[in-house]
């Protein structure tokens, strides 16, 4: 009889379900939540538009056909069933408007199938107290994020599917064109073009070593007659050199300036693949990726951990118990920097204030507490959101400038140094920020004092162009220009990478041949899609949805009908531009004998036979002649086997082994006939540079010169 009673009992225990996006995430969930709870993963959307046709009603208010994706159904049973069995179904997706749509249809696909409540829970952060609150309070699925998130993705399938087939008809079959890749396209497009037409201008600067007794210290003309000096060229120096060189140097004026540094807020999305771009060298998927493995999980000893907040926020609001908890840190590590108010940020205009700022869920869990548990870019990563974090609720710092100059005959030199003189916030900043405590080494000096020039240093200059985009700054300017959600800024620069519209070269986001020809057709034909206000008024309107504003319907309606009568006319008068990149060449087919044919793909431009489909022989396009002696190999880009990244290598190999990590150009050296390769660096910017190690030619912009620091 006991037994049946116990058994009674065991089938009287409530059970419930939650179902997170990740697994990562269920693991730890489950460890805090404990007996009585069962989480499972629904690895992100299981019910979704097909792929293989658009599924858009247009003329019925533009419903979605949603169906259950490719290879997801086994999945989407599993959790129904295990929906039936359990007393309670919490849905846990995250707190944005994919997480709330997953939710969504998981809602739908369960009606009928469990007579368990179904309800919506939130969290931005995986921690014990945030789960525990999450899970006893329970609310209902909110239907105008969900709106909003129907309206993008409606969108985007409209403009993709109307776009894409355009595209295979007069350029190249499987191209492809989507709404807010092609603003960030067009953004990418238009600084290249900016980059090729800008021309350096030559200019000089003259520095001077000064001595007094031992110490030597270098100070910058600033003044020649009164005057910011124009030095355009090595006579203008010179000329210079020559009055002043022999007269008599002093001390004139020494100011001592000081300046308040204050704490940066927490890291939101965008600042934090900008920091990361910056500091660490991580492009901004690399970021978000090792941002979700924090916020899912770590294992820290025998207990599992989730390190930061929700990574996906453009607010730097901070909850009150965290900012309790970080003073409370401070108080204990650095009691003399703890402000006596709290820190307050102000939120931008355009932020939704779903999430908090990024920081770190425990304060206790310093970098160097748990490094031995991270991976080396998880723990670089975590330090720069906890020491952001930390720093945002700490004195400011303050540093003092001492700026000398020094009169040697008409001209003034000035010399500066600076050190901090209270750390203020910096002390808990080590890998954020590379501000040094001192910066330049001056001796005592005095105003009148006399000082001795032992040598001028002139020095060439050009003036600097406008930088390519990188994934920092491009995903800044997406921000302010308010194109993208902070969901969307990795992805964007992930797609166009993805189809070769863009390559990453240097760090630097370039756009192809292929990338090129799209952004002209696209630019010509829908001025109004890839518009960056336009666009940014697109996302203003979901944002009009979410907040129940905006009728989903209409929004879609006001710019479909429009845009689809552009669309039927540029497809009926463009004129096609299929064919017209393939060239005939010189090369014969070393298979068939055939002549090969410049032809533009994906990757570019490559050869391939005539004989074509008869004959599938392709070949890279040849970029140079062998540099080596008696080679008579060409010079081909290729790529690393492991992460694909290209060199240039000769087609002779193995038997010649040359390499270059620099694109070799359409251009020869005038002095020793070897090819000229592409180069950069911060000094210089773009520049020509001899591939032979022997030859000093270089070319900056319109200047011809020798070899330069590279």
């Amino acid at each position: 009889m006991a037994e049946k009673k116990g058994s009674k009992a065991k089938k009287a225990e409530k059970s419930t379900l939650v179902i997170v996006e990740s697994p990562a995430k269920a693991k730890t969930i489950e460890k805090y939540l404990g007996p009585g709870y069962t989480v499972k993963a629904s690895m992100g959307h299981l019910i979704d538009l097909p792929k293989s046709r658009i599924a858009i009603d247009v003329e019925n208010d533009f419903n979605p056909e949603y169906i259950t994706v490719r290879g997801r159904a086994k999945l989407l049973k599993e959790l129904q069933k295990d929906a039936k069995k359990s007393d309670t179904v919490l849905l846990a997706s995250d707190n944005d408007r994919e997480g709330e749509s997953i939710a969504w249809h998981l809602k739908k696909s369960f009606e009928g199938k469990t007579k368990a409540p179904i309800k919506r829970i939130v969290f931005n952060e995986i921690t014990p107290q945030a789960i525990t609150e999450a899970v006893q309070n329970p609310s209902e699925i909110d239907e105008s994020k969900v709106n909003a998130q129907k309206a993008r993705r409606v969108l985007d399938r409209l403009v993709g599917y109307n776009l894409s087939p355009l595209l295979w008809k007069k350029v190249k079959n499987g191209l492809s064109a989507g709404r807010v890749q092609s603003v960030a396209l067009r953004l990418i497009c238009e600084r290249e073009k900016e980059v090729e037409n800008f021309i350096p201008e030559e200019y000089w600067s003259l520095d001077a070593d000064f001595v007094k007794g031992k110490t030597k210290f270098t100070a910058q003309l600033v003044q020649y007659n009164g005057k910011k000096p124009e030095l355009l060229n090595e006579n203008d120096v010179q000329k210079i050199i020559d009055e002043i060189k022999n007269s008599e140097c002093s001390v004139l004026e020494i100011k001592h300036t000081e300046k308040t540094l204050k704490p940066k807020p927490p890291f939101t999305t965008s600042k934090l693949q900008q920091a990361a771009a910056n500091r660490l060298g991580f492009s901004s998927s690399k970021t978000m990726q090792i941002a979700q493995q924090l916020y899912e999980g770590i294992s820290i000893g025998s207990s599992r951990v989730g390190l930061i907040t929700y990574m996906r926020t453009d607010s730097v609001r901070i909850s009150q118990t965290a900012i309790e908890d970080v003073r409370d840190w401070i108080t204990k590590n650095y009691p003399s920097e703890l402000p006596e108010n709290q820190i307050e940020y102000t939120v931008g205009k355009k932020a939704q204030d779903a999430h908090e700022g990024i920081r770190p869920t425990y304060v206790s869990y310093t970098p160097e507490s748990i490094k031995e548990y991270l991976t080396r870019d998880q723990l670089r990563l975590y330090t720069i959101i906890w020491e952001r974090f930390v720093s945002s609720q700490m004195k400011n710092a303050k540093s003092r400038t001492t700026s000398v100059d020094i009169k040697a005959g008409e001209g003034l030199f000035r010399v500066s140094s600076s050190k901090l003189v209270e750390k203020g916030f910096y002390k808990v900043i080590k890998l954020l920020s590379s501000k040094e405590e001192v910066t330049g080494n001056l001796p005592s000096l005095k105003e009148g004092e006399l000082l001795k020039v032992e040598k001028f240093h002139p020095e060439q200059h050009f003036t600097q162009g406008p930088a390519r985009y990188t994934d920092a700054s491009i995903v800044k300017t997406l921000e302010e220009k308010g194109i993208g959600r902070p969901s969307t800024y990795a992805p964007i620069i992930s797609v166009l990478l993805k189809r070769y519209y863009v390559n990453r070269n240097n760090k630097q986001l370039v756009p192809s041949q292929l990338g090129r020809m799209i952004n002209d057709i696209l630019v010509e034909s829908f001025p109004d899609v890839v518009n960056e206000n336009f666009t940014a008024q697109i996302e203003a309107g979901l944002d009009g949805v979410e907040e129940d504003k905006v009728v989903w319907s209409k929004m879609i309606g006001d710019f479909f009908f429009p845009f689809k009568e552009q669309v039927d006319e540029v497809m009926a008068n463009l004129e096609s531009f299929k064919g017209t990149m393939d060239e005939p060449t010189d090369k014969i087919c070393d298979k068939c004998g055939k002549i090969m044919m410049k032809k533009l793909g994906r990757f570019g431009f490559f050869l391939a036979c005539s004989g074509f489909p008869e004959c599938y022989n392709t070949k890279s396009i040849p970029l140079a002649k062998c540099p080596r002696p008696n080679c008579n190999g060409e010079i081909v880009a290729r790529k690393t086997k492991g992460r694909g990244k290209e060199f240039y290598g000769c087609t002779n190999y193995p038997d010649c082994d040359f390499i270059s990590h620099f694109k070799p150009i359409n251009a020869y050296c005038p002095k020793c006939g070897q090819f000229l390769v592409e180069k950069y660096d911060k000094k210089n910017g773009s520049y020509k540079s001899c591939i032979n190690p022997d030859c000093d030619y270089l070319h900056l912009g319109t200047e011809e010169t020798s070899k330069v620091d590279a």
